[in-house]
């Protein structure tokens, strides 16, 4: 076991660059609006356009992962997230930011796919919640130490939004170092090479061997994701990464310094109180994650649900009001309520609910629906913001009914907690 957990530590590395790449806009979005003189519609572009690499990312990342393999596809993942950070980091003008911000956003499309899949792939089943959960703890403390540089730069001059942007290169670095350590995932060695050499890895990680499964993982026969049988999946995994989104989560997380700027509140707290945002989600994360192989994703989603219609219908009234002093608090509680439940099981979801021989192309589908709709809500929230009287208390509004729509699809989605993959597999299909 102690090989499994530093192996799945070292490729959850790349949930913390995708973390830090997606919330380091927080601190930049309105230097940059500024600078570049930019009105609500081309401003929502800049910000979303990471995450409109991030579909372009998700949607490539199984076939890419499948033909190469997990690990040669994390080391593209760590150099891409180098080129983002350098590039955005000495952009002269607009269109080369949006470039390498379109790039960044690539890597971490691919990386919410190829993290989750490797590391379900090398857990045992009954840590396989755990395991898989550490790149959402490590998602979530990219997320925080962006709130904390970008709070640290913030005064550092015409170029702090450079310094905020560039420093990821430091980590994406260590990631690519680190990823020379790591074996290939044995369930894809199993799939395209040779169930030996899968066996062998089997046996670094202290597991069973797959040999009396050969057949299953042993056929070269490419196998369509459409098809009757993966129906099921594809549902689950699809609504599931919509409602995730339509919580408002990247909104929040993306506009976090304007929101309490709406809210009233001077320049200094609209860049500190982020990262009392950024620290509850490290926190309610690492709660999730300690007790998702006890009480299961299912139940972890319904309470988390509840938690989350009442904050979002307490920030709404908040917004409304002009100035609540307990704005904080509310998004604070929505943060922890997510953080319990969505978000601590999305990716772990995603990465097993499919079967072995197409699990990559359906945490794909998963993972690009996630980021649509993503895109979707971050480019429109300046624009319904800025549009108009009370643009925030009618856009959480929104998301708080999108609450109630998510609580009753979660009553229809299957129990994964304690299975192997391949008995999971013979639930849903």
């Amino acid at each position: 076991m102690k090989n499994v957990w530093k192996y799945s530590l070292i490729a959850s590395i790349g949930g913390f660059l995708f973390g830090f790449e997606t919330a380091v806009i927080s601190g930049a979005e309105q230097i940059i609006q500024k600078l570049w003189q930019l009105d609500a519609f081309w401003h929502g572009l800049t910000v979303s356009i990471s995450l409109i690499g991030t579909i372009f990312g998700a949607i490539v990342a199984g076939r890419l992962s499948e033909r190469y393999g997990r690990r040669p596809v994390l080391s593209t993942i760590a150099l891409l997230y180098l080129v983002s950070a350098i590039g955005c980091g000495i952009s002269p003008f607009w269109s080369m930011f949006l470039l390498f911000r379109f790039l960044g956003g690539v890597a971490v499309g691919i990386s919410s796919v190829v993290g989750p899949v490797y590391i379900s792939e090398i857990s045992p089943a009954k840590d396989r919640g755990k395991l898989t959960g550490l790149f959402q703890i490590m998602i979530v403390s990219g997320i925080f130490v962006a709130y904390l540089t970008n709070f640290l730069f913030v005064n550092t001059g015409e170029n702090a939004w450079r310094y905020m942007l560039g420093i990821m290169a430091i980590p994406s670095c260590v990631f690519y170092l680190l990823l020379k350590k790591i074996p290939e995932s044995p369930r894809w060695l199993a799939l395209h090479r040779d169930i030996v050499q899968a066996n062998i890895v089997f046996d670094k990680l202290g597991q069973e061997h797959l040999v009396s499964k050969t057949e299953m993982y042993t056929h070269k026969k490419k196998i369509s994701l459409w098809q009757r049988k993966y129906s099921k999946p594809i549902a689950f995994a699809v609504l599931l990464a919509f409602f995730n989104q339509m919580t408002g989560i990247n909104a929040i997380l993306y506009y976090a310094p304007r929101i309490f700027e709406i809210a009233g509140f001077d320049e200094q707290l609209t860049y500190l109180q982020p990262i009392f945002i950024g620290g509850t989600n490290v926190v309610f994360t690492l709660l999730g994650m300690s007790i998702i192989d006890k009480f299961g994703r299912k139940k972890l989603l319904l309470v988390g649900a509840i938690g989350m219609f009442i904050f979002l219908i307490l920030t709404a009234f908040g917004l409304k009001e002009g100035h609540s002093s307990y704005l904080l608090f509310y998004i604070i509680g929505f943060i922890g309520a997510f953080a319990l439940s969505q978000g601590a099981v999305i990716w772990v979801f995603l990465a097993e609910i499919f079967p072995n021989e197409v699990r990559a192309k359906g945490s794909s589908l998963g993972s690009t629906t996630h980021w649509v709709f993503a895109a979707v809500i971050s480019w429109i929230f300046p624009v319904i913001v800025e549009g108009g009287k009370n643009g925030g208390f009618y856009i959480f509004l929104f998301y708080g009914a999108m609450v109630v729509l998510s609580f009753v699809f979660i009553i229809f989605l299957p129990e994964t907690k304690g299975k192997t993959l391949e008995g999971i597999n013979k639930d849903v299909t």
